[in-house]
């Protein structure tokens, strides 16, 4: 009898997730704990880019590609960027602003 069992990975170490609650945050309960407690310098960004930032996390919309360049979803989900710490490709990037993309890439490597 084949298993049905739906199983994804870690978005942060590559681990199986086996729990609903780790599956639907896209994060392992340990992953999900050193996401929450990563310490970035947030003065360079508004209290509504760290909100989104952290949302973007939660929500599993920013995926780790290699070394430190990341796919994000765009908020409305039609698109998606590369993203690194230091530059992004979406309309704000581009134009060499610091945006909550960026953001949530950092905090993703300091955890």
């Amino acid at each position: 009898m084949a298993s049905t069992e739906t199983h994804t990975n870690c978005l942060r170490c590559g681990r199986k997730l086996t729990s609903p609650r780790s599956i639907a945050a896209g994060y392992g309960p340990t992953c999900g704990r050193h996401i929450r407690r990563a310490t970035v310098d947030l003065s360079e960004y508004k209290p509504h880019q760290i909100a989104s930032a952290r949302d973007l996390i939660e929500d599993a919309a920013i995926i780790p590609l290699r070394g430190h360049v990341f796919t994000t979803i765009s908020t409305d989900g039609t698109e998606t960027y590369l993203t690194h710490p230091t530059n992004c490709t979406c309309p704000a990037g581009r134009q060499a602003v610091r945006c909550y993309h960026q953001l949530a890439a950092r905090l993703l490597l300091a955890a």
